[in-house]
C-alpha cells in the first residue's frame, strides 16, 4: 500500500509540477502506526493522522453544516480538529531509496512471470 501511494503521489507531483509537503490520512489502515511510519519513510514527507480517522461521514456532515450556515467557513471546521499524530521520516534517505528500488525490481519481475 505504501509503495502504491508513493507511485500515485509521484505522478501527481509530476503532472502538477508541484511538491506535496505532507500526506493526510484517514480510514481503517490509518490506525496502523507501523504502516503510517513506513509510509512517511517511503514518501520522505510527514504523514498526518487526525484523532478521528473515520472521516467520510464526518466530511459529509461538515459540508452539510457549511451549506446550511451552521459553520461560517472551513476555518471554523479546521479548528475542530485539534489532535493529530505526525509520522516523520525516520530512516536515512538512502535506505528509503533502496527499498523503493527493490520494490520496482520486484514489480518488474512479477510482471514478467506470466509471459
Amino acid at each position: 500500500m505504501a509503495f502504491q501511494t508513493k507511485e500515485v503521489l509521484d505522478c501527481i507531483q509530476k503532472d502538477c509540477a508541484s511538491t506535496i509537503e505532507e500526506l493526510r490520512v484517514d480510514g481503517g489502515a490509518a490506525q496502523n502506526n507501523l504502516l503510517m511510519q513506513f509510509q512517511a519513510d517511503i514518501l520522505r514527507i510527514p504523514v498526518v493522522r487526525p484523532n478521528e480517522i473515520q472521516t467520510t461521514a464526518l466530511g459529509a456532515a461538515f459540508l452539510a453544516g457549511l451549506a446550511t450556515g451552521f459553520w461560517k467557513n472551513s476555518e471554523e471546521i479546521r479548528q475542530l480538529t485539534t489532535k493529530v499524530d505526525r509520522f516523520i521520516p525516520a530512516i536515512p534517505e538512502r535506505e528509503s531509496k533502496n527499498r523503493w528500488d527493490t520494490w520496482q525490481k520486484l514489480v518488474s519481475i512479477a510482471l514478467q512471470w506470466g509471459k
